[in-house]
């Protein structure tokens, strides 16, 4: 288990202007959308990533490694900063190569949503799209290409890079505890990079050591949840940590969309597809307990998904 060091930098040391505003998100407990289905003893808190000024949990791991690299003197202002993402991620470095002044080349599936490409594009990202049927895979192949025809761009490759968990450690973990008054009792987390789970819950585990951490996966490789890997058919991030979950879970796409729109309805809250499964594993757990209060992280907001009709559409 990952030591509570501190004598390590802040992983958004050096952080000026808008990227001061990165973390501290709110955390909220639902409601109406969660009555009647959890014992009244047990609460769900929700981690709303959105408020981050790229809009999404990304912007963490994003500055964190942007940071990282630029103390250790790989990069400066000018440099061409490389890397795959389905959409988050690369909006988040888009955002921060903005403000740092970097350039962007992204590597992005050619079927990510027009809100993404519009948002990319609005910041100066460098687009190279990649096959819809290769998914976040095939972007990854495209970036490492890209990485060893270009060798003097920076390839932040967010999939192996230790600086993406050690946000979450740094912060999203720290401020859940402070948040709950040490009251989190389980922890619920989707995997994309694996950098949200894995950080996050190494400093969950470290603060609270009776604490119940519990992954989620898509329950299929065929699934419509994005940004989200079914790790066993994926390439898998260098980061993940296969040994942390007390509890894995597998997520169904369709019951995922289903909490997207009950969370709109009851809660006031767009939530994308993520977040939806990662609500819907978190009643799941809490359904099981007495008593607990069970976290779990929203990763961006339905607004980035408006325009994908099968998720608001009611089967």
């Amino acid at each position: 288990m990952v030591a509570l060091a501190t004598d390590v930098p802040h992983p958004f040391e050096g952080a000026e202007g808008v990227l001061a505003s990165v973390g501290d998100t709110p955390l909220i407990a639902l409601d109406r959308s969660i009555r009647g289905l959890v014992p009244d003893g047990v609460s769900v808190l929700v981690k709303a990533e959105w408020f981050n000024p790229g809009g999404s949990v990304k912007d963490r791991p994003a500055l964190s490694m942007v940071l990282d690299a630029e103390r250790r003197g790989l990069i400066q202002p000018g440099h061409t900063l490389l890397d795959a993402s389905s959409g988050n991620t690369g909006i988040a470095l888009a955002m921060i190569a903005a403000v740092r002044g970097y350039t962007l080349v992204l590597c992005l599936p050619k079927n990510a949503n027009e809100e993404r490409k519009r948002i990319l594009k609005a910041y100066g990202a460098q687009i190279v799209t990649t096959s819809p049927l290769e998914g976040s895979d095939g972007a990854i192949r495209e970036a490492r290409r890209l990485a060893e025809a270009h060798p003097e761009w920076h390839y932040i490759n967010q999939y192996d890079n230790p600086a993406n968990w050690q946000a979450h450690f740094g912060t999203t973990g720290p401020e859940i505890v402070r948040q709950t008054g040490r009251g989190v009792t389980h922890f619920v987390a989707t995997v994309g990079t694996g950098g949200t789970f894995t950080g996050t819950s190494r400093y969950l585990k470290a603060a609270l050591p009776n604490i119940e951490v519990v992954e989620v996966q898509p329950d299929s490789p065929f699934h419509g949840l994005e940004g989200l890997k079914h790790m066993e058919t994926a390439i898998v991030p260098g980061i993940y940590d296969a040994t942390l979950a007390d509890r894995r879970m597998g997520a169904p796409t369709e019951e995922s969309f289903a909490w997207v729109r009950r969370i709109a309805k009851h809660e006031g809250l767009l939530i994308g597809p993520s977040g939806g499964a990662a609500i819907w594993a978190a009643v799941e757990v809490a359904k099981t307990l007495t008593s607990g209060v069970v976290v779990t992280i929203l990763a961006d907001s339905g607004t980035r998904y408006l325009s994908e009709s099968h998720i608001w559409e009611t089967p």
